[in-house]
């Protein structure tokens, strides 16, 4: 069984806020997900096979070495640039 504190630490971990009035529901909902999931657990899929219904694959092209421009001048534009890579600054 699932508990209020263990609701609280989940969300807690997700950034979410369960506001006090919301903790009974969510515990019996969280119940029925970990019930269904200990179901799934225990489906037998020994004999179940990997096959595509499909039967489709993808088609890849093959590699073909061609030749690109030169380093200095796919940088030439850059606005900044460190150690011959563009500079993309870290943006949080």
């Amino acid at each position: 069984m699932i508990t209020h504190e263990e609701i609280r630490s989940i969300a807690l971990l997700a950034k979410l806020e369960v506001p006090d009035e919301e903790l009974d529901a969510l515990t019996q909902e969280m119940e029925k997900i970990i019930a269904f999931a200990d179901t799934v657990s225990h489906a037998p899929v020994s004999d179940t096979g990997f096959d595509n219904i499909h039967h489709l694959e993808n088609g890849f092209r093959p590699d073909v070495v061609t030749p690109s421009l030169p380093q200095e001048e796919i940088l030439q534009n850059a606005e900044r640039q460190e150690n011959g890579c563009f500079f993309v600054p870290n943006r949080k």
